[in-house]
């Protein structure tokens, strides 16, 4: 009998760390972008966008707190002009040859009550990993009404110098300021 207790005992410990566990989940490559923003000559804004992309997200509600590992194809880039873009991947800029994937990780997301607001992480492009912090611009989870899984959307987004990561051509006409946004959304695992 005091065996038996015993596993009871274990067991029901369990219980609250299977409802306090983290959910998983999976980033949709086919809805997924980051895009950027950079000054062109004072004169503009050049938009472009990355069109491949892929990763995990953690999302622990009751902790507050989460992770996010995300992988983007920098031969993927598009901004709209075949040329830019070929000129975009040589060495003067993001080099893809040599560093084909620009990674996003992060073991902390912040709360602002029962909504996720920040995530602190580490950028990595050309080689080049530095601390930023993303701003949580929109948020939300549910069902999704096309195929019915459970879904998760955010767009975040962040202020980057690119002569931080060792980009430095065309300085100081290129704009150094580069806006980042991710529009990220990963079904439930």
């Amino acid at each position: 009998m005091l065996k038996r207790n015993a596993v009871a005992v274990l067991l029901l410990a369990g219980l609250p760390l299977a409802v306090h566990a983290a959910d998983s989940y999976t980033i949709d490559p086919q809805h997924t972008y980051t895009h950027f923003s950079v000054s062109h000559l004072g004169f503009s804004t050049m938009q472009g966008r990355f069109d491949k992309s892929s990763g995990k997200v953690t999302l622990d509600r009751s902790a507050k707190n989460g992770s996010v590992n995300l992988e983007i194809e920098s031969t993927s880039i598009s901004t709209g002009f075949a040329k830019r873009d070929d000129h975009l991947r040589s060495p003067d800029f993001f080099n893809t040859a040599e560093f084909p994937k620009i990674s996003y990780k992060s073991n902390t997301i912040k709360f602002n009550g029962d909504t996720p607001s920040s995530v602190e992480g580490s950028l990595t492009m050309i080689g080049v990993t530095k601390p930023v912090t993303l701003t949580i611009d929109a948020f939300k989870c549910g069902t999704n009404p096309m195929n019915k899984k459970e879904l998760c959307g955010a767009a975040a987004s962040a202020q980057i110098k690119r002569s931080d990561f060792g980009m430095k051509y065309g300085l100081p006409g290129v704009g150094d300021d580069i806006k980042l946004v991710f529009e990220v959304e990963a079904y439930k695992d």
